[in-house]
């Protein structure tokens, strides 16, 4: 089969595209820090005996001082230095002492009581000062990355503006007229609703006898559905037709079985049992759906109006479109958990895999151990982005071998490990085959470099020897190298490569 320059470009255009960098880019603050040096501080007060964070910082202010010295910022996007007026990181990091003063000090032991108390998430609403001095109100939350929740060495901080909803929070009490122009011109989606007839319904409830509400709406899930469908929209500001794709109050109004399904009635839920416990002010994250069918990442505070705790008949909700943000965290996710070259697992993902079949053994356990053959000679003599070439296209041949049950990861340069859980050697066999045959397939449609893959495997029966089983596919993979290199005639000084 002869492979045309017009092959060669359509195969290439089948290649993902490279990621772009939605941290950088994201709309929102964020903020990728280390607290690796909390975590120590942490872990020495709790050898001395510390058991109550709050009062042991509160005994000696210094305390709290020395936690926020612990932390360091390893990163910012535009939009961070947009928001503090800096004109670069290391110019926000040296001024820290100005943009974290005064009123913040309070939400800040908050913050540090949250991962003391062993939460991977925690938040706080606060304010923070701009390098020219202005202060803004600030929703702060924190999570600590998945692979990284045992040193906190890298930990994602979103910090989101909410200084004019706040601004307009104060005002409303001064003026209703002043106060319903804010709400009509606010930067921020703004609902009035009227909630007096889910009040009833829960007040139905307890004259039944029903104190266990969670237990009663994991057997009634319906009523939940009910309460939905009482939700009365009494106005909604300007922003909000635009955040939700409505032309106008009536068109966003008549179609609000289209804004509230599916994933909205889980954050649902959490609200009503927030309303059960008596929290008339609360903060959810919740998803809403745009009238274009687009889901919203929205992050939601809802307060009774003064005076109206009773009926609840006036309730206002802020929320904040956060689907930017939330596509950077999964961004920064997947990065945590995949190869971005090869698109598949990485070595901190197939390290966590092994753990997870150790507590979880699906016996038989069959492991690949592959070896990408010239890889370094390659990149000697062809430069690196033709290496990189092959990189991918193993990438590609692994991902369409495996079933989505197994995983298959990059563990190094040009070492990859398939893990195969439940599966014999017989059956083991065959995906090898099934590689080498797209391998085959896979050079048939790519110029340059032949692809050339060297594999051992093993399997394992019991979780006990599945250290000694990697070996032995390891073993395996080597014999098969060494092979590879005697038959292609090449000097055996390349029998690593």
């Amino acid at each position: 089969m002869q492979v045309t320059d017009a092959d060669t470009r359509h195969s290439l255009s089948l290649l993902p595209p490279d990621p772009p960098d939605f941290f950088d880019l994201a709309p929102s603050s964020l903020w990728l820090e280390d607290y690796s040096g909390l975590r120590k501080l942490f872990d020495a007060w709790r050898k001395e005996g510390v058991t109550d964070l709050r009062r042991h910082l509160l005994e000696d202010p210094r305390r709290v001082v020395a936690c926020s010295a612990s932390i360091r910022v390893l990163r910012v996007n535009r939009y961070t230095l947009s928001l503090y007026g800096a004109a670069t990181l290391a110019e926000l990091t040296s001024r820290l002492d100005e943009v974290l003063r005064d009123d913040m000090h309070a939400a800040h032991l908050d913050e540090l009581e949250q991962l003391w108390n062993g939460q991977p998430t925690f938040q706080s609403q606060t304010v923070n000062y701009t390098l020219d001095g202005r202060r803004i109100d600030i929703l702060l939350k924190g999570v600590i990355l998945q692979n990284n929740q045992t040193d906190w060495d890298r930990v994602l901080v979103a910090v989101e503006d909410i200084t004019q909803l706040e601004e307009a929070r104060r005002r409303q009490s001064a003026s209703e007229q002043y106060a319903h122009g804010v709400f009509e011109q606010s930067p921020v989606s703004l609902w009035v609703e009227n909630f007096q007839a889910i009040k009833s319904l829960l007040d139905g409830l307890r004259a039944q006898g029903i104190t266990d509400f969670r237990t009663f709406i994991d057997v009634h899930p319906e009523f939940i559905e009910r309460c939905v469908n009482e939700l009365q929209v009494i106005d909604v500001n300007a922003y909000t037709l635009e955040m939700f794709k409505a032309k106008t109050k009536t068109e966003l109004l008549s179609r609000l079985p289209e804004v509230f399904r599916d994933a909205m009635h889980t954050g649902f839920r959490e609200q009503l049992l927030d309303l059960w416990e008596g929290r008339l002010l609360l903060q959810r994250e919740v998803i809403n759906y745009a009238l274009d069918g687009s889901a919203l990442n929205i992050h939601l505070q809802l307060s009774i109006f003064p005076g109206h705790e009773e009926n609840w008949d006036l309730v206002l909700l802020a929320l904040t479109d956060i689907t930017a943000r939330k596509k950077a965290e999964a961004y920064l996710e997947y990065l945590g958990t995949h190869d971005v070259l090869t698109t598949l697992k990485n070595r901190s993902f197939y390290v966590d895999e092994l753990k997870r079949l150790e507590r979880k053994a699906q016996l038989p356990i069959t492991a690949i151990i592959i070896d990408l053959n010239n890889l370094k000679h390659t990149n000697d003599s062809q430069g690196h982005s033709v290496g990189d070439a092959l990189l991918r296209r193993t990438g590609e041949v692994l991902s369409k071998a495996i079933e989505k049950s197994s995983q298959a990861a990059r563990i190094g340069g040009d070492e990859f490990v398939v893990l195969l859980p439940g599966t014999t050697e017989e059956a083991g066999k065959i995906v090898m085959d099934n590689i080498l045959q797209l391998v085959d397939l896979n050079n048939q449609f790519y110029t340059g470099p032949k692809l050339s893959l060297s594999m051992g495997m093993a399997t394992c029966h019991r979780i006990s020897d599945l250290t000694e089983t990697l070996r032995a596919a390891d073993l395996a993979m080597y014999k098969n190298k060494r092979k590879y290199h005697l038959n292609t005639g090449e000097d055996r000084r390349q029998l690593l490569d």
